[in-house]
């Protein structure tokens, strides 16, 4: 059977299913529902879908604000300074620190360095293990034990003045924490002639107690005078007026000059300097070197590589050549030249800035240079010449901002870069910038590196620091590229 012409079962539709569609609208465009995406919108929520990128963002966002915040916040600031405590393992807190994080150490000892530890309130921690060993020969006691850094330190003389003295004096008879201790006269000790002379000592002109052991043997000798019978300090007068000559616990000391326990979160390097302020300070340092360089060699990059991909011809033909010779000389080779002489006059600091200037902005005229080269000749570059548009126009209006995105991904590449170099060059010594109030990453890298294998935390911080800012700062400017490539659009759908 054969299916009925379709014209004829049109035909055979009544007419009342039929209806008019918008007999009175008016017809116009539907008004878009979303807002338009510029070019840079585009490009971070491209780069937002990018977790890895977005994490090394935070965490680079974590570092700047730890090298900006940690030296202002700190009680030492960076720059203070205590040689009794250089290399001072890392202590989480002066009350209930973790176990690993405590300050201490497990050192194997002989007798003599056992006995003078021991003789330090807190020094010793915990006795382990005690045993013998042969040494050239002979069998030597030896203790395995946990020393505190900062109680090992144990007493230090000091000389005060008169006003001083009664401070430290008041001090201690309010808070009770003992500040003075009996002075001891080392050299009396060790001379053989005041063990066979009980007064031989007074050759020396100061007066003493001495203390014996249960043999009679002289053990210490306890300076005393007439203003301090009681052996807790000696005073001596000279021409520059009287002083007070005490002896007393560093911790305890420390604590009374200072208003807190000692305590270094990260350690302290071999200077006496908090390694967790001055890590910061160091990051800050390297942070502003790197990205006042990469600025300026995006100024001039861009100045440069747009003047030679617009016009060509002999200035494009000259400065190729001069990157070339550039780019043959090492850049180790200028920072040695600029250390040796331009440092004399100028300092290391700007020495080693005007260096990262000298080759740095080559690779952003190149890429500028070959952006340029790429975009001259499209259809809207011409019709806007056509138009009358003047050449300046057409760098900055037409040509510039569509290489942006490669610009900007290229100068940010360039800051971990920057880093890198400087780390390097003061890890070999080629620059130093250690003073007072002055360091950077590289610089702590360099100190700590002779003592990694006794004090391994005065290079490891640093270390750690540093490589967690060119891993973050390399997959954030990665994703950056992606983010900022016109081709990869929709890739990551």
């Amino acid at each position: 059977m054969s299916s009925p012409d379709k014209n004829t079962q049109y035909e055979s539709i009544p007419k009342e299913k039929f209806q008019f569609v918008q007999l009175d609208k008016k017809l116009h465009d539907v008004e878009f529902k979303t807002k338009p995406v510029g070019y840079f919108q585009d490009a971070m929520r491209r780069f937002a879908r990018n977790k890895g990128s977005v994490v090394c963002a935070v965490i680079l966002l974590i570092l700047i604000l730890y090298a900006i915040l940690a030296p202002m916040l700190s009680v030492y600031h960076g720059y203070i300074q205590d040689p009794y405590y250089s290399y001072a393992l890392p202590k989480f807190s002066a009350q209930n620190s973790p176990g690993f994080w405590n300050g201490c150490s497990t050192q194997d000892i002989n007798q003599q360095s056992y006995d003078y530890y021991s003789g330090i309130p807190g020094a010793v921690v915990e006795l382990k293990e005690t045993y013998e060993q042969e040494v050239a020969g002979r069998s030597q006691t030896m203790y395995k034990v946990v020393l505190d850094s900062y109680m090992k330190v144990g007493y230090v003389y000091f000389r005060l003045s008169p006003a001083e003295y009664q401070a430290a004096l008041d001090y201690q008879e309010e808070t009770g924490i003992q500040l003075l201790y009996p002075m001891i006269n080392d050299s009396l000790v060790k001379n053989p002639a005041y063990k066979s002379d009980p007064n031989a000592w007074f050759l020396t002109n100061q007066k003493g107690v001495a203390q014996r052991d249960g043999n009679g043997e002289v053990q210490n000798i306890y300076l005393t005078d007439e203003s301090s019978p009681d052996g807790f300090a000696y005073y001596r007068t000279k021409a520059d007026g009287a002083q007070y000559e005490i002896r007393t616990l560093y911790y305890n000391w420390y604590v009374y000059q200072n208003g807190h326990e000692p305590c270094f979160l990260f350690g302290a390097d071999g200077y006496g300097y908090d390694i967790f302020s001055r890590l910061g300070t160091g990051a800050r340092l390297s942070l502003t070197i790197s990205v006042a360089a990469a600025v300026l060699n995006l100024i001039l990059g861009i100045i440069i590589g747009a003047l030679e991909g617009y016009y060509g011809g002999t200035f494009d033909l000259l400065m190729e050549r001069v990157k070339d010779i550039l780019y043959e000389v090492p850049d180790v080779v200028f920072m040695i030249l600029f250390q040796m002489y331009l440092a004399k006059k100028l300092g290391s600091l700007f020495a080693l800035f005007i260096a990262f200037i000298v080759y740095g902005w080559m690779g952003t005229s190149s890429t500028v240079r070959a952006q340029f080269y790429r975009f001259k000749g499209q259809e809207y570059v011409m019709a806007a010449r056509t138009l009358g548009a003047k050449d300046s126009r057409l760098i900055f209006r037409h040509i510039l901002p569509n290489a942006a995105g490669f610009i900007i991904t290229a100068s940010v590449l360039s800051i971990p870069g920057i880093i890198f170099s400087e780390a390097t060059y003061s890890y070999l010594g080629i620059v130093n910038l250690q003073s007072s109030t002055l360091t950077s990453v590289g610089t702590m890298m360099e100190n700590g590196q002779s003592t990694l294998s006794t004090y391994p935390h005065s290079l490891f911080f640093p270390a750690a620091f540093l490589s967690i800012l060119l891993i973050c700062f390399n997959i954030f400017g990665n994703g950056l590229r992606d983010a900022f490539n016109p081709s990869l659009r929709g890739s990551e759908e």
